[in-house]
């Protein structure tokens, strides 16, 4: 069955794997990972309003995460791509995956279909989606398969 990649989005856990991130991505850069060392780059640098002492610590310690706009900064900064700064290296394969398994499982027909169903109105969507998924548990379910 196709279905996303599963990703880890538990708060806390996301936080802290952000925050490690954070500080290896401020040690390949040569930086030491401390909060005013990020604090006088990032300001110097971000042109919206200025972040406080205290904000970077809660970057640095796994407790926030910085807003799109502010960690698109941080990753140029730090030279790093900015979905690999939040999601870490697995996002990228997943997404690689994924359009591999398109290419090599998706042809024409499949391409043709897929089309259909996206100009079908959202209810007669909705349904086709159920019918599918449906079809592909039963699939799965004969055959020991599993997508998780």
């Amino acid at each position: 069955m196709f279905l996303l990649p599963k990703f880890n989005f538990r708060g806390m856990d996301n936080k802290l794997e952000f925050a490690q991130r954070l500080r290896d991505a401020m040690t390949a850069a040569g930086l030491e990972p401390r909060p005013g060392v990020l604090l006088n780059l990032f300001n110097t640098h971000y042109w919206g309003r200025s972040v406080t002492f205290q904000a970077v610590s809660r970057w640095l310690r796994g407790e926030a995460i910085p807003a799109q706009d502010k960690l698109i900064v941080l990753a140029g900064l730090l030279k790093v791509e900015p979905e690999i700064l939040r999601f870490g290296l697995g996002v990228r394969q997943a997404i690689q995956d994924r359009r591999e398994r398109w290419g090599n499982e998706g042809g024409y027909l499949e391409r043709e279909t897929f089309d259909a169903f996206l100009r079908l109105p959202a209810p007669q969507r909705k349904l086709i989606r159920e019918i599918i998924l449906t079809f592909a548990k039963v699939h799965d379910a004969a055959t020991g398969d599993t997508a998780d």
